[in-house]
């Protein structure tokens, strides 16, 4: 995941406001709210912050 650290630190969880960790899984990139989990894809290094979009947590 190539996304910078200047944009990691100031975008945060549309739905609660939350942090986002940037996590690697394989096969898929995904930047994780530490506050209520939702997990938001990142596409071609450009995280899709919809939350439509995230995948719930488990």
């Amino acid at each position: 995941m190539n996304i910078d650290q200047g944009l990691l630190d100031i975008i945060v969880c549309p739905d609660c406001h939350g942090e986002l960790e940037a996590r690697a899984t394989i096969g898929a990139e995904e930047l994780v709210c530490t506050s209520c989990g939702l997990a938001y894809p990142v596409r071609d290094d450009i995280p899709v912050l919809l939350v439509d979009e995230a995948r719930k947590p488990a």
